[in-house]
């Protein structure tokens, strides 16, 4: 790493933003690009106040404010590293690839012979020989890997702990040849105490999409538990229970559906490239994208006695105890439920804009308490004022949808 002197990391979001503070923290010189102009103003201010308290100290450590600076356009580098949403069509089911174009696009002046390029932000397998290589040569003189390092190396983070994730997480470093991954590896070797698994670029592709497609079959496995359970009137819980009881056997808890910004996404990326070879990911991908028009059926038939009733929705984000409300499948029935013309009070203790009140005041009226994410701080007040709540409410009625 002597030889770097500058990373420029192209968007400071979620993947971004926590890569960068490590690198700067390490002793690199490192430059934040972002399209929003106050986030960039934030980082530059130390004013980006952030819900990782570990990530909040190093904004502020003296050794960050040195080493790191953001601006609103990329600029020359050793290193340029591209963290941008991928997001998927929602009526194709594709990867909209148009945030890594642009932000390929805007780096290609800056390039110069011997700079590696990293793409954290995940992508469909082959993206990287296919896309990148030809992005590229056919804009520059350069050609990669000769000219210009190319590397994919996948961030793995989760919301709510990123700082232990993104230093002691295993890292695969997929580069274009061997001197690509061996430099990308040197990147990643300042901060990351996790073993670092140096391979090719579609390998590293195709690991990281298998990852969350993995876990959205065995999601959709228990989902599809769950309503055959109760189809039959059986506890798909105290029967998973029993299942689970079995040495080799481990079954998810059925939930509400799917969020955040990789499971519900990346499945559809191996779709994308292979669609006959894709047919239990498919259906998995539909499974969970139909909980929520499901969960909203059971809420409808727990208060299809009441006339007019007043709902009452707990939990806003797309896992429990985390602020992250992407891809929410609990915003998603609150919308349903809406959409149909029923009256809901939706709150989330741990997301600003929806606190509220209370649940004793909440609930005052209510027909019907629906926990769509169960936060540890929404457990704890059920618990310790479950009677003064029902008591508030007009029809004391309950239902946990996640355990």
């Amino acid at each position: 790493m002597k030889a770097t002197k500058k990373i420029v990391v192209i968007g400071t979001g979620y993947v971004g933003l926590p890569a960068a503070l490590m690198w700067a923290k390490a002793g690199l010189s490192v430059v934040g690009v972002d399209i929003n102009k106050n986030l960039v103003r934030a980082i530059n201010e130390r004013t980006l106040l952030l819900d990782e308290k570990e990530l909040q100290a190093l904004l502020e450590d003296p050794v960050v404010r040195a080493n790191l600076s953001a601006r609103q356009t990329p600029c020359e580098g050793d290193v340029f590293v591209i963290a941008v949403p991928t997001p998927v069509d929602p009526l194709k089911k594709v990867c909209d690839m148009g945030p890594v174009e642009a932000a390929l696009a805007s780096v290609l002046p800056h390039l110069r012979r011997g700079n590696l390029v990293i793409l954290e932000s995940t992508v469909p397998p082959m993206t990287c020989r296919r896309m990148v290589k030809t992005f590229i040569e056919t804009r520059t003189k350069f050609k990669v890997p000769r000219d210009i390092l190319v590397a994919h190396c996948p961030e793995r983070i989760l919301p709510g702990d990123i700082f232990q994730e993104i230093v002691h997480n295993d890292r695969l470093i997929g580069g274009m040849d061997a001197r690509s991954a061996r430099v990308a590896a040197e990147v990643y070797g300042c901060f990351v105490k996790g073993e670092l698994h140096l391979t090719d670029d579609l390998s590293a592709e195709l690991a990281k999409l298998m990852e969350n497609t993995y876990r959205d079959v065995n999601i959709a496995l228990a989902n599809e538990f769950a309503q055959i359970c109760e189809h039959l009137g059986a506890d798909v819980r105290r029967v998973i229970g029993f299942a689970n009881k079995h040495p080799r056997v481990k079954i998810l808890s059925p939930g509400i559906g799917v969020g955040g910004h990789c499971i519900p996404v990346d499945p559809w990326f191996l779709k994308e490239v292979a669609p006959y070879n894709a047919r239990l990911i498919s259906t998995a991908r539909m499974v969970n994208d139909e909980m929520p028009e499901h969960i909203a059926g059971k809420i409808r038939r727990a208060v299809s006695d009441v006339r007019e009733p007043r709902i009452v929705a707990l939990g806003a984000t797309y896992k429990r105890n985390c602020e992250d409300m992407r891809e929410s499948p609990a915003l998603e029935i609150v919308e349903i439920l809406r959409r149909d013309g029923y009256e809901v009070a939706h709150y989330d203790p741990l997301v600003a804009q929806l606190r509220g009140p209370s649940l004793v005041k909440a609930a005052r009226g209510a027909d019907l308490i629906a926990v769509l994410v169960c936060h540890d701080e929404i457990r704890a007040e059920l618990d310790e004022k479950r009677a003064a709540i029902e008591k508030a409410m007009r029809h004391a009625r309950i239902i946990f949808f996640e355990e």
